[in-house]
């Protein structure tokens, strides 16, 4: 994924007809889907307002519609170098696509609403924020219109992440766009230089990673631990390990339960791996992770799924052929791997939008099988599967490689969901500021995990 500026890009579509081409062959016997999409009202949208829905009626036509997109910011490629170009390819249109950093794109999409701006027809969403953003009436209900266009082909979406994605109170306000889970890649020629078996449980992973630290002299660090104090990266390592351990965020009556045995395992890990770990894992995002794997500085990193494209990319890396993924580990008394969703996106249709319809239509035909299809095999899209067609397609296992089978694994079982409800952004900050303290020595893991829990209690419910 690319690197995370810290202010507002506003990026230009560029044409890149060669790499569209280059890539025509993945999309050999997808589905197109034709642009269905509905017409319906604009409404004043405040705090605490519900935009109303949109009703599907007629066919909406594209040919030549420009479209203000608001995305985040790792998501530049997939809109403006693949989508955009596609998008001008079909029907003469354009898509003006502004890229946020991930720590602010929920709020400056309900900024965009309720400030008055209403720059933007489409939001490219956390579905951790979806909660929020509907309780600012943000988004538009879509449920109607989900419901009365079968092209949209709801149940090819993947049982795992539709309904995290999309559902709040009953009513849908977008459609999936990247299933992001993750999967532990390592470096295979590493592993071997120093006697080290892919880790089966973290206990192992830590094992393993002092051995390479030490055994190296530093010259490669055994892990690499994406700690940047956001939801999106420390909320990731954490979760990842709780899920690991067997443990979940709430338990069946949305009771904060990540404070137990499972979560103090979790975080005692991470504070465990890190002196043989990247310095410093509470200043490493994903950019940074990514780019000292590719170039062979570290031997581990749990991460989305589609590392493994940019893995293999001559350009991009220097690891080629030399790396292999397995499954997060697992731990404590859990033998069964499970990984999570985690911070993965949908795409909807902002309230202040002059032209809902066409919006709409846009998200219907961006989130497709075809579209889905083409993103998830390209590398430095930072898009996974979010259909059950396009993670069984064998052109998609010819893009994923030696990583398809466990990130089908993972996508096709039960990931741990994170809560979506209004307030799961502050929840999940809190969480990650208190697992911050720990790693830091400042507070001790159990008192963390005990404060974020009462933090989660009082903004949940």
């Amino acid at each position: 994924m690319p690197a995370t500026p810290r202010t507002p890009v506003s990026v230009p579509r560029s044409s890149t007809s060669r790499l569209l081409a280059s890539r025509r062959r993945v999309l050999s016997g997808a589905l197109g889907v034709g642009a269905l999409a509905a017409t319906g009202t604009l409404t004043a949208c405040g705090e605490g307002a519900a935009a109303s829905g949109l009703a599907a009626q007629k066919a909406v036509d594209l040919q030549g519609a420009t479209l203000k997109l608001m995305v985040n910011q790792p998501h530049v490629l997939a809109f403006t170098e693949l989508l955009g170009t596609k998008f001008t390819e079909e029907f003469g249109g354009k898509l003006e696509v502004t890229a946020i950093p991930y720590d602010q794109l929920t709020s400056k999409q309900i900024l965009d609403v309720q400030g008055g701006d209403g720059e933007f027809d489409v939001f490219d969403y956390f579905y951790f924020g979806l909660g929020e953003l509907v309780e600012a009436g943000a988004l538009v209900d879509l449920t109607e219109w989900i419901g009365a266009n079968d092209e949209i082909a709801t149940d090819d979406f993947l049982p795992s992440i539709y309904d995290p994605y999309t559902l709040i109170d009953g009513k849908r306000y977008g459609l999936p766009f990247d299933g992001d889970t993750h999967v532990l890649y390592y470096n295979a020629e590493v592993f071997q230089r120093y006697g080290v078996e892919p880790p089966r449980t973290w206990d192992e992973y830590d094992a393993a990673a002092e051995k390479i630290t030490k055994d190296s002299g530093g010259a490669v660090h055994g892990a690499i631990v994406e700690g940047q104090q956001v939801p999106m990266i420390l909320g990731c390592s954490f979760i990842n390990r709780l899920a690991g351990y067997g443990g979940t965020l709430v338990d069946a009556d949305g009771r904060p339960a990540f404070a137990g045995e499972e979560g103090l395992a979790a975080l005692q890990h991470l504070i465990d791996v890190s002196p043989h770990a990247l310095p410093t894992p509470l200043q490493t995002g994903f950019d940074q992770a990514n780019s000292a794997f590719l170039s062979g500085q570290g031997a581990m990193l749990d991460t989305w799924t589609d590392l493994g494209l940019k893995a293999q990319d001559p350009s991009s890396s220097k690891i080629v052929d030399k790396w292999g993924v397995v499954t997060l580990p697992v731990g404590g008394r859990n033998t069964t791997p499970r990984t999570a969703l985690d911070a993965g996106f949908g795409l909807g249709v902002s309230s202040a939008s002059g032209q809902q319809d066409k919006a709409a239509a846009f998200v219907q035909w961006a989130t497709n099988q075809e579209n889905n299809l083409l993103l998830a095999s390209t590398a430095g899209s930072g898009i996974d599967p979010a259909r059950t067609s396009v993670l069984d397609a064998d052109s998609y296992a010819e893009a994923a490689g030696k990583a398809t089978d466990v990130i089908r694994e993972g996508l096709d079982g039960t990931p741990l969901a994170w809560p979506n409800q209004q307030g799961a952004p502050k929840a999940l900050q809190d969480l990650v500021d208190q697992l911050a303290l720990a790693i830091q020595g400042k507070t001790p893991p159990q008192a963390a995990l005990d404060e974020a829990a009462q933090s989660w209690e009082k903004t949940l419910g």
